[in-house]
């Protein structure tokens, strides 16, 4: 089961510095029209819910993408009412990861985390990449980055993660539109309670961990590639996308395939030689198995609830929707209700 980046990035992004904690890449798998498309403004619905039930109890659903239209403001009556009659609210699924130190023990990591970017031995990015990929980089990031010369030491996973934050900025697009946040503040207004999904992880010796990190080719070159290969040909896409989820076009949803082409920046860090002793084997089937326990708890227990997705599991054959439909409950998506 695909997680979003995130997931299996966590583990980086929350034990380095804050240049590492914007939210990762998505992206829809067509390519769009080199001409950059217009981000919608002003306030906009978003989707229509998902309803899953059993019997007389109801989960509602909603979709969430990133990134979104920059001056967009998102407002749903549909969510509102949703949530007036609800009794509880399920966050988004992921991992938490906890390392196991104190406050002294952060300041000492932080040095050791800093370089847990860069290349191990010192290597820049011309000696690891194919000659073509790398005046292909040079090209884009003379275009959205200007002139960096340390950025060229950077391990090629954190190299796209900055570039494809500068590409959105440029292209009037955002991860800071926090849907999730909104819905929270809708919820509190009317006494809903939270509930966290995400997957606890407790690293027990965070400074081995980056050590070995350091250490670690992270296979990452696939990532950085398919990374340049958005920014350069498909953020008409990613906005064609943002826009149908603000104006809530599910049609246009439904035809952009929402699987994330960054796929392989999860398997480069799942699959590396320091997952399996970190417990990042397995992580998606645990933050999945969370989320789905949680789901049907809220529907056992409560006649009204409502939960928020990425829009890639409300959709998928083999999203979570699709799981707990397999597992006998009822799944309606806007039009079929």
């Amino acid at each position: 089961m695909r997680i979003p980046m995130a997931a299996g990035l966590l583990l980086l992004l929350t034990v380095t510095p804050a240049w590492a904690q914007s939210a990762p890449p998505s992206s829809s798998s067509i390519h769009a029209p080199l001409l950059q498309a217009v981000t919608v403004t002003g306030v906009q619905p978003g989707p229509g819910l998902w309803k899953v039930s059993k019997g007389d109890h109801v989960m509602w659903v909603l979709g969430t993408v990133t990134p979104l239209p920059k001056h967009m403001e998102w407002h749903s009556a549909q969510v509102e009412d949703v949530l007036a009659h609800s009794q509880v609210l399920l966050g988004l699924p992921g991992a938490n990861v906890k390392a196991d130190v104190g406050f002294f023990g952060k300041l000492m990591l932080l040095p050791s985390a800093y370089s847990a970017r860069k290349n191990p031995d010192g290597a820049d990015l011309q000696q690891i990449l194919p000659p073509a990929m790398y005046a292909q980089w040079q090209a884009l990031k003379q275009k959205y980055i200007g002139h960096d010369s340390g950025i060229e030491y950077w391990r090629p996973l954190f190299v796209a993660l900055k570039l494809y934050e500068k590409a959105l900025d440029q292209s009037g697009l955002t991860n800071a539109n926090d849907i999730g946040k909104t819905v929270e503040k809708m919820a509190d207004a009317h006494g809903v309670r939270h509930e966290s999904v995400k997957y606890r992880l407790v690293i027990e010796h965070p400074r081995d961990a980056l050590n070995k990190i350091k250490q670690t080719n992270l296979h990452d070159i696939s990532c950085f590639n398919q990374t340049l290969d958005l920014v350069q040909n498909d953020m008409g896409g990613l906005a064609e996308r943002a826009n149908a989820w603000s104006t809530g076009d599910v049609e246009t949803l439904q035809r952009l395939a929402l699987r994330d082409r960054h796929e392989s920046c999860v398997v480069a860090v799942v699959n590396a030689d320091f997952a399996e002793e970190l417990g990042l084997h397995d992580l998606p089937q645990r933050i999945e198995g969370s989320w789905l326990a949680a789901a049907q708890q809220a529907l056992a227990d409560n006649t009204q609830s409502f939960a928020l997705l990425p829009m890639g599991e409300v959709l998928a054959p083999d999203g979570y929707l699709a799981d707990l439909k397999a597992k006998g409950y009822t799944v309606q998506a806007p039009d079929e209700q």
